[in-house]
This record gives structure tokens, C-alpha cells and sequence, in this order.
């Protein structure tokens, strides 16, 4: 049995895509993989709208919360995915060599639910799949 593998989502504010693509990947790829998220600049709470439509689809979203990238630096982590053009820019450095991937995807922040649910759709698409071919699944 091969070891179970960690996927980094990180985003600025780590409020809104990013707890979106953690919570979809650990839904959608089930124990294949340990995914964590966090932000170059976290936010203080995680958005409203990024709650109600991982809730609209039936996800779970208790204890979800905004962290720091420094309080994952020391993972074993497998992948790092950007989800945003500004933490692409500022993504930190790692203290060991991690293969990174760059999907962008809209910020819906300020926009009514239909777009968070746009989003939350567009990174199951896309982002999924990405991070399924990227580390071998």
C-alpha cells in the first residue's frame, strides 16, 4: 500500500476558493489523499457564500477555518495548487523542493451565492481531475 499523499490549496486570503478546493478534493478523491489549505494573508473568518454552496451540494463544513501557510510549511506536502493569481505570485518557499500546479479561478467574494456556486462547480471541473493526474490517482 503506498503512502497517502498531501495536496496544499493555497490561496490569499484562504476564505473562499481554497476552502472550497479542500473541501471538494477531500469529498471527491475520499481517502486517497491528505488535503490541507491555507493563505499568504488569511482572512479572519471563512466566507459566507463559500459556506452556503458547499453546503447547497450536500458538503460537509464544520470546523472550517482560515489558516496560515507558516502552520503548514513543515507538512510532508506532495503538491501545492494554487488557486489564485496573487498567491501564485507570493507563494512561499518550501523547505524542501514540492511540485506546485496553477489553476486560477474567479474570486466571487462581494457577488451573489449563484456565484460561489459557479465557482465551487468550476473547481470540481477543473481542479479535481488536475490534482487526481498530478499526483498519479
Amino acid at each position: 500500500m503506498t503512502a497517502q499523499k498531501t495536496v496544499l490549496i493555497l490561496c490569499t486570503g484562504n476564505s473562499c476558493r481554497s476552502q472550497m478546493a479542500e473541501v471538494l478534493l477531500r469529498h471527491d478523491l475520499g481517502g486517497a489523499v491528505r488535503v490541507l489549505s491555507a493563505g499568504t494573508r488569511p482572512q479572519p473568518k471563512v466566507a459566507d457564500g463559500a459556506i452556503a454552496a458547499l453546503q447547497e451540494a450536500g458538503l460537509p463544513t464544520d470546523g472550517l477555518y482560515p489558516k496560515d501557510v507558516d502552520v503548514v510549511m513543515n507538512e510532508p506536502i506532495d503538491l501545492v495548487v494554487t488557486v489564485c493569481d496573487n498567491a501564485k505570485e507570493t507563494c512561499p518557499v518550501f523547505p524542501r523542493p514540492v511540485p506546485r500546479e496553477h489553476i486560477a479561478f474567479h474570486d466571487p467574494h462581494g457577488e451573489p451565492l449563484e456565484s460561489f456556486i459557479r465557482v465551487r462547480d468550476d473547481i470540481r471541473a477543473r481542479l479535481v481531475p488536475a490534482v487526481r493526474e498530478a499526483l498519479g490517482l
